[in-house]
């Protein structure tokens, strides 16, 4: 399944007197995972809502290769979707509940066990719900955006609730998403979540773009990325002078080269990363001025 563009067209969502979003538009394209970043209450669980069609935008509109998700002809298969990890029927077993999602969109039964196994949860599947973890409430949401083999993924705040473990199998699972060609949308209000996730961010403040691009680009200058390899001599040989150990001995910094690039040559060179993310404190300065003091009227929408 290949992935669609998502566009967001000048997408405003009043409630009463208050814009949660105003006048958004940008652009979602397959092959890459893109961060959709801003604090609690900017505006963004407001506008997945509008791209999903669960909210009626007040104007404009957002589309998957400019058909609303109401026109779409087999959703499931289209767009998969994790938006809450407390809309379960806490009497049912994990099972029972993708069999019940399965069944209703015409998907073949036998997909429940096999996204249960792709999510970590094969033998948790028999339990009831009502005894999961949120961690394993959001592996449950995710079973449950999958089970079309959609070729979108459109995800919010999924890593919350998840332990180490489960943080970096779900950005395995990201990557390997996108790398198939397919679409990734993962909205976090919080850009040291998704860093070493995203090749993209979009970030709202007060309903409204405050930047899309690169994830480099945040640092407003020359891109500087932290990698590590359990063979470190292997990859100082690989990227050569472009690479400095980092003061707090805590793997190599990279100036001048983006993630894509320094992970390029350490794959041609067949060298092993345990690390690869930009540098934090730039873009984090940067996120944060940003976003800085930035509120909406989201809430009012929860």
């Amino acid at each position: 399944m290949q992935g669609a563009t998502i566009e967001f067209d000048r997408l405003t969502k009043r409630f009463g007197g208050v814009d949660a979003v105003q006048e958004l538009s940008f652009r979602v394209e397959p092959g890459v995972v893109t961060g959709f970043l801003g604090p609690n209450g900017a505006g963004k669980t407001t506008s997945l809502r509008s791209l999903l069609g669960l909210v009626r935008p007040t104007s404009g509109r957002a589309t998957f290769d400019g058909r609303r998700y109401a026109e779409l002809e087999r959703p499931l298969a289209t767009v998969g979707t994790a938006l809450e990890a407390s809309s379960f029927h806490a009497g049912r077993t994990g099972r029972e509940h993708l069999r019940v999602v399965a069944a209703a969109a015409g998907i073949p039964g036998r997909r429940a066990e096999e996204v249960l196994e792709q999510v970590g949860l094969g033998q948790a599947g028999r339990r009831r719900v009502g005894g999961y973890s949120l961690g394993m409430r959001q592996r449950l949401g995710l079973a449950v955006a999958l089970l079309g083999d959609p070729g979108v993924l459109v995800l919010d705040e999924p890593i919350n609730g998840l332990d180490p473990e489960g943080i970096r199998w779900i950005r395995g699972l990201l990557r390997g998403f996108a790398a198939d060609g397919r679409t990734v949308l993962v909205s976090s209000h919080l850009l040291s979540e998704v860093q070493q996730t995203v090749d993209r961010v979009v970030v709202i403040a007060k309903g409204r773009l405050a930047y899309q691009g690169a994830l480099e680009g945040l640092g407003g200058g020359e891109p500087r990325v932290r990698v590590d390899s359990p063979d470190r001599g292997a990859l100082i040989r690989a990227l050569g002078s472009a690479a400095t150990p980092a003061p707090d001995g805590r793997g190599l910094l990279v100036d001048g080269l983006g993630s894509d690039e320094v992970g390029g040559l350490a794959y041609a060179a067949g060298v092993q990363l345990s690390h690869l993310a930009p540098e934090g404190q730039v873009l984090e300065d940067r996120f944060l001025a940003l976003v800085g003091g930035a509120a909406s009227g989201e809430e009012v929408a929860r």
